[in-house]
Parts: structure tokens; C-alpha cells; sequence
């Protein structure tokens, strides 16, 4: 492991954080990297935009007449705010399911306020709520494809989660056998692959000229159009995944325990970090400081993370600042 960030109160280092990055072109040579990049890593919700692309391949989209900001939800991992929680009933109306045949337990939002504003009004959390609830009706449509039937769609020897292996393997570029399997928080199969893998999975989701097949090209073209202009639907409002997927030429994706990814269109190149410890947001600071040692041209996109995301102060219950955290490492 390496040390990707110093946590400082006043001139003391308090605490330091370890991790992972791993840069590669279109020719899968890793360009950057901070650490071993072929340890095995969960993507955790950042496979979610590759799970999304069979139920395109196989035209469900079209068949249970699914909007473009239904098509982004599939690929999020949304906080619960009043839009998602219409798109997901919305999505569950058209193919026909109840929202009790989701595997995973009823959540509150992740967005706070919406959370308050529930149990302040005495109204109970559900299932359409959980923040993976897109991807789940995205598997379950193709559950339903390939089976006619949803039971059984969160186990990792059922059909759609087969189907979904093949995606990941055919974007990681990493045989099917070897990628590793856990279960998620949500009830359903989680990947791994080596950190390179990750990257090399963004680099391709940017750039739909390294597919072979023009079907699934043509899927990820629309899949890149729906995230770009529906980017809150991939987290919330202003959070880090809204403002890196609003910007055009960028495809991105976090997950749980410190996972983070991106692809980039026109520079050709994938990234994947991963935090090995310190709080859940802090690799947001990590992913900005990438992005800005890349020389990333988009300013813009930059400032919009370091202002809405990005917290380097450390303040004490007074809000009052005692401290700071800095990147030390060089890509």
C-alpha cells in the first residue's frame, strides 16, 4: 500500500491513508499508477454502467419504453431524492414488477434532508428508496428475458448474473473464471478484477471504438449520451458523480469503500482508485488530485469538484479549522 493522503491538526500529522490508482491508455499500458495495480478489487457499485449494457444489447430498454434518465438510473447509484424515487416507480410500473420483488431490505434516502423529512412525517423507508434499486430492475427486466420469471434474479448462478459476468469479463478484458465473486450490500453478486482491469473496463466504457461488436458500440454511444445528460441520476444532486458525468467527456462511476473510476473520451484513458482506509469521502480528494496531475484540460470540471466535493479542511464541532488534509502522492 501506499500513502495517498496526510491528515494534519495544526503542524502534527495526525493520520495517514493508503491506496491504489492505476492510469491506462487505450493500449492498456498503465501510463500511472500509485501501487500494486494487480491486486484483486471489488468494484463495487462502479461496474454498475457495464451491468446496465445488456439489457440495452438485448433492446429492453425499447421493449418496456424506459426514458433516457431511466436508461442513467440503471447505471447509479442514486441518493433517494424525489426525482429517483419517481424514476424507479416510474421504471417499475412499465415492466410489470412490484416493488416487494426487490431482494434488498426497505432503506430511507441517502440524501439527508429526505431522510429527515420521512421520519419527521412518521412515513417509512422502502425498497424503491435503496440507492441500488436502479440496477436491481435493470437485472430484473433481464432476468425476465432470459427466464420469464424474476425469482431467484440476485443469485450468482441465475442466468442474468451470468450474463451480466460475461459483460464484465468482455470490459475488463479479464477471463470469466478468474474474476473473483462476493455478495454486495444489496443482496446481489459483486466483481473482481486486478486494479489495472478496472481502469482498462473505463477506458473502453469511454471509448466505444475498442468494441468489436456494433450492436453493443451503438448501446454504449446511447448508455454514454443517457448518463451525460441525466448525470444526477447516477448519484444526487452536486454530488461528485453528477459533476464529473456532466461533463461530456467523461464517464464515471464510485463504489462503496473507497472505489472510484472514470474514463475519458478523447484522451482515451481509464482510472480506477482505491482507498485502503480512512473516511468514506476522502476519496474524493484523491480522485480530484488525479484529475488535476493528468493536466486535465476542462478547468471547469475540476473547480466544480474541489467546490462542491472536495473538503480539504478540517473543522472541529465549531466549525472553526484545525487542520487540513494533502495529497502527497505523484502519479
Amino acid at each position: 500500500m501506499e500513502q495517498l493522503l496526510h491528515e494534519y491538526r495544526g503542524e502534527v500529522l495526525e493520520n495517514i491513508y493508503f491506496g491504489r490508482i492505476c492510469v491506462v491508455d487505450e493500449n492498456r499500458n498503465v501510463i500511472h499508477s500509485v501501487g500494486d495495480v494487480e491486486t484483486i478489487t471489488y468494484y463495487r457499485s462502479a461496474s454498475k454502467p457495464i451491468q446496465a449494457l445488456p439489457v440495452l444489447n438485448l433492446g429492453l430498454h425499447e421493449k418496456y419504453g424506459f426514458s433516457d434518465r431511466e436508461v442513467a438510473i440503471m447505471c447509479g447509484s442514486h441518493m433517494g431524492e424525489k426525482i429517483h424515487l419517481e424514476t424507479i416507480l416510474s421504471m417499475l410500473e412499465k415492466a410489470g414488477f412490484k416493488e416487494e420483488q426487490f431482494v434488498m431490505l426497505p432503506a430511507y434516502p441517502a440524501a439527508s434532508a429526505d431522510k429527515r423529512e420521512m421520519i419527521r412525517s412518521g412515513i417509512e423507508p422502502r425498497k424503491a428508496l435503496h440507492n441500488c434499486s436502479g440496477k436491481h430492475v435493470a437485472t430484473m427486466v433481464l432476468a425476465k428475458e432470459l427466464t420469464g420469471s424474476v425469482d431467484g434474479y440476485w443469485k450468482k448462478d441465475h442466468p442474468a448474473q451470468k450474463e451480466i459476468l460475461k459483460y464484465i469479463s468482455l470490459f475488463a478484458e479479464y477471463p470469466e473464471n478468474e474474476i473473483k465473486i462476493g455478495i454486495d450490500g444489496c443482496g446481489v453478486p459483486v466483481f473482481a478484477v486486478p486494479l489495472k482491469n478496472m481502469a482498462i473496463s473505463f477506458m473502453k466504457l469511454a471509448n466505444p471504438g475498442t468494441l468489436e461488436d456494433e450492436n453493443l458500440k451503438q448501446c454504449l454511444i446511447y448508455m454514454q449520451k443517457c448518463v451525460n445528460e441525466n448525470s444526477v441520476m447516477i448519484r444526487g444532486t452536486d454530488e461528485i458523480c453528477d459533476v464529473f458525468n456532466r461533463d461530456r467527456n467523461i464517464i464515471a462511476k464510485g463504489g462503496a469503500l473507497g472505489v472510484y473510476c472514470f474514463g475519458m473520451k478523447e484522451e482515451k484513458i481509464g482510472m480506477a482508485l482505491k482507498m485502503e482506509n480512512g473516511p468514506g469521502n476522502f476519496w474524493q480528494i484523491a480522485t480530484a488530485e488525479t484529475l488535476r496531475q493528468l493536466n486535465y484540460k476542462n478547468q471547469d470540471t475540476i473547480n466544480n469538484i474541489c467546490e462542491k466535493c472536495v473538503k480539504l479542511s478540517i473543522l472541529n464541532d465549531n466549525k472553526d479549522v484545525v487542520g487540513e488534509i494533502k495529497p502527497i502522492f505523484q502519479l
